[in-house]
Parts: C-alpha cells; sequence; structure tokens
C-alpha cells in the first residue's frame, strides 16, 4: 500500500511537470561552470545488525562546463540534448559493503567490496522541475548487477537559499541484492542462515538544502529517508527496513 501511494505521488507530480513551459531559471543558478574544489561528507545510518552508520570523507577536485561534470569521482558527460531533455553517460562510486571488522554479524564472510557504476540518464527539466531517470551497472565486477532509478524534484528559492525537495524509487536487480545482503553456503552459520537476494525495489524521499553565502562557495545539505524492500530486509544481516542518511557538500571556484 506504501508503495502505491509512492508510485501514484510520482505519477502526479510527473503529469504536472510535462506541462510546464520554460527551463528552470533557478537550476541555472545552481550549476555555474569552472574549475572547482571542495570536500564532502557523508553519514549513512546501515540498516545491517550492529553496523551503526557509516562516514564517507570525499575531498573534491572537479570541473563543471555545458556538456561535462566531474564532482570528485562522480562524472557525466551530456551526448545529446533534445528540447528539454538531456541524454548523459555516467560514473559514480557505490559506496556499499562491509568486512569483518564492521559488525559481529559479518564474521566468517566473504568481504563485499566498493565499487564503481557506469551507465546511462535522461533528464528532463522545465520550469524548476527535474526528472531523472537512469540505468547503471557495477563495472568493477563485485556485484555485476546493475540499478534502474527514477528521480522527480522540483527547485525552490527562497532569498539566497535553493530547496529542491524529492522523491524516488529505485530497482535493483538479484545479483546486487544477493552479492550485498546474501549469505553463501559458505558462510552460513547458527545464528546467520544461507540466504540468497532477490531483486528489490525502494523508495525515498529527501531534500536538498543549497546556498553560495558561505566562505565565498557554494554549501550543500541533502536528506534522504529510504524505505526497503523486503527481498533485503528479509536478509538475517539486516535489523532495518528504513535508513537516513546525509550529506554535506562545499565547493568554491578557482
Amino acid at each position: 500500500m506504501k508503495m502505491k501511494k509512492i508510485v501514484l505521488m510520482l505519477a502526479c507530480l510527473i503529469s504536472n511537470a510535462v506541462f510546464a513551459d520554460e527551463r528552470g531559471a533557478i537550476r541555472a543558478q545552481l550549476e555555474p561552470i569552472g574549475f572547482l574544489y571542495g570536500f564532502g561528507l557523508g553519514v549513512n545510518k546501515e540498516i545491517y545488525k550492529g553496523y551503526d552508520r557509516r562516514v564517507i570523507p570525499l575531498p573534491i577536485i572537479g570541473y563543471r562546463s555545458e556538456d561535462l561534470t566531474v564532482y570528485g569521482p562522480f562524472v557525466s558527460y551530456e551526448m545529446l540534448e533534445l528540447k528539454d531533455i538531456e541524454f548523459q553517460v555516467q560514473l559514480s562510486p557505490r559506496f556499499q559493503g562491509f568486512d569483518e571488522s564492521d559488525s559481529d554479524i559479518f564474521i566468517g564472510m566473504d568481504e563485499r567490496k566498493f565499487s564503481m557504476d557506469a551507465g546511462l540518464s535522461a533528464k528532463y527539466e522545465r520550469q524548476n522541475w527535474k526528472i531523472n531517470l537512469s540505468a547503471m551497472h557495477d563495472i568493477l565486477n563485485k556485484s555485476n548487477g546493475y540499478e534502474l532509478s527514477a528521480q522527480l524534484g522540483r527547485a525552490f528559492k527562497s532569498g539566497p537559499v535553493f530547496f529542491e525537495p524529492n522523491i524516488s524509487v529505485s530497482y535493483l536487480d538479484s545479483k546486487h541484492v544477493d552479492y550485498y545482503y546474501g549469505v553463501g553456503a559458505h558462510e552460513a552459520a547458527n545464528f546467520r542462515p544461507q540466504f540468497t537476494g532477490d531483486s528489490a525495489l525502494n523508495s525515498a524521499v529527501g531534500i536538498a538544502i543549497s546556498t553560495p553565502i558561505f566562505f565565498g562557495g557554494f554549501t550543500q545539505l541533502a536528506i534522504d529517508y529510504n524505505w526497503f524492500d523486503d527481498s533485503i530486509t528479509d536478509s538475517p544481516l539486516v535489523e532495518d527496513d528504513t535508513n537516513i542518511s546525509f550529506r554535506l557538500l562545499f565547493s568554491k571556484f578557482f
């Protein structure tokens, strides 16, 4: 029932965005051009048993032009633009995985490793609305899985502060779910039965708050609340079906 409501919200918001009649002026202010540097910090409340949180520090050296965006390890390049739809190729890190030191539940298990994803996206923007569709695949062959996602957001401005609430859904294939949440036969124990992951459909709501007023640079705080599919939460490694994550980014142009 909860998933149906989220899908219905997404459909209604998309229908409103499609009939908007000009590209958003706010977003143009959010995406200036040039070389930049800065830092990022991500804090993710993990859903694994005994694994409290994942903290991800990220030094940033990057560049943004009309077609190419390099933001630390996140890279995108616009291949084609048809009116208000942009088609991009993307590269992004996947900060997932664990080893035995992260929690007692992982003792005796193989390490699940960090990876990189690459793929394609289509972005539609009109009158400060943004719809983003993407298909990403693990190119380091850790999980050898893929993710399909859809996100809808809208930018608002209040003085020098920008707000962008968003909703999203993501589909993870069985290879991805099994790699990060499965328990192999050789890893099974009395407290951790064997488990084979199946494909999952997750959902999230979030908000990003951005401003150029601090230290002559650009600051963004993003907060996301995520719901996980039963295909993930049924895993013996998992104790929560929701989590919250925070991302703080600061960048400044040279």
